[in-house]
């Protein structure tokens, strides 16, 4: 039946997740489209989302890897477009409105915070004023877009400098995040962890370590990746955190601190290549064969 089943996958042609995913599907499959949504055009009198001549509404399955480059509030509109195939019977992966919980940090933290998963302490603030009495109480601090990925953005505050030096900066940031997100910045000893779940069930776990004087460890930034052994702590406390969200195929961002393990985030895609180099896991055969089986289950 597999043969059968026409399956695309959205994200960023030449990119080597989305490549690999297609690939993946192409092998099960015979049928490879990748999808860039830049490209993607609605219709919502004729009610289909077109790509190339292609009707996504008429696929059997979409699998997004990446909805785009960089996230922005238009990142959200491209996921309430896929809504329309999801409408028609075509199955997503993940499903939209998980995804859309995820892309926006605010909506992620509040879920996982309401749920009482251990996070960095957080204010959401668009006072300067209280930023800045924010920055002297934690410290140091890291200010980050509510749209984000790979720490692109993010401006570290420290509360030892000259109170004008903390204006400036936090009054910089605000001017282009009108809504500000804080967090405490803390001790990661050079490296933090990205837990691999695949339908909710852990596949593996691996490490992003700092290579530089670099601040944050995302590989963006230097770092590399490598394997890792998780406590039963950590599986559990992430575990718990992704299944908050129902997500098909995602990663658990945590971190050991001084004071135990934390949870920053849980993504909206999960990452392939830490799980391949990291862990030694073929996220991207594992993702397939779960989408196969899903469809395969929901035609029957």
């Amino acid at each position: 039946m597999s043969n059968d089943l026409k399956i695309g996958v959205i994200g960023i042609p030449g990119k080597w997740s989305t490549e690999t995913l297609a690939d993946a599907v192409q092998a099960k499959t015979g049928y490879r489209l990748v999808i860039d949504m830049s490209e993607v055009t609605l219709d919502l009198t004729r009610m289909q989302l077109m790509y190339r001549g292609t009707n996504l509404c008429e696929l059997d399955g979409l699998i997004v890897k990446k909805i785009s480059a960089e996230y922005s509030p238009s990142t959200l509109d491209r996921l309430e477009m896929l809504r329309v195939a999801e409408q028609q019977g075509v199955r997503v992966f993940s499903r939209v409105e998980s995804m859309l919980r995820l892309i926006d940090r605010l909506s992620c933290t509040i879920t996982l915070k309401n749920a009482g998963i251990p996070m960095p302490n957080t204010c959401i603030t668009e006072d300067v004023e209280q930023a800045i009495n924010t920055v002297k109480q934690y410290g140091e601090a890291v200010f980050k877009p509510l749209f984000s990925t790979k720490a692109r953005g993010m401006t570290l505050i420290n509360a030892k400098q000259a109170d004008s030096q903390i204006r400036q900066q936090v009054s910089a940031f605000k001017q282009a995040n009108p809504v500000m997100y804080i967090q405490q910045k803390l001790n990661l000893s050079g490296q933090d962890l990205g837990l691999v779940f695949l339908a909710g069930n852990y596949l593996g776990t691996y490490a992003r370590v700092s290579q530089s004087d670099a601040w944050n460890t995302t590989i963006h930034s230097g770092g590399r990746y490598a394997a890792f052994e998780p406590s039963s702590e950590i599986i559990e406390m992430a575990t718990q955190a992704q299944s908050l969200f129902n997500m098909d195929f995602t990663t658990v961002d945590v971190a050991i601190t001084d004071n135990g393990p934390i949870v920053f985030e849980v993504s909206a895609f999960g990452g392939f290549r830490g799980a391949k180099e990291g862990c030694d896991v073929d996220a991207a055969a594992l993702y397939v064969e779960h989408v196969l089986k899903t469809i395969d289950s929901h035609d029957e």
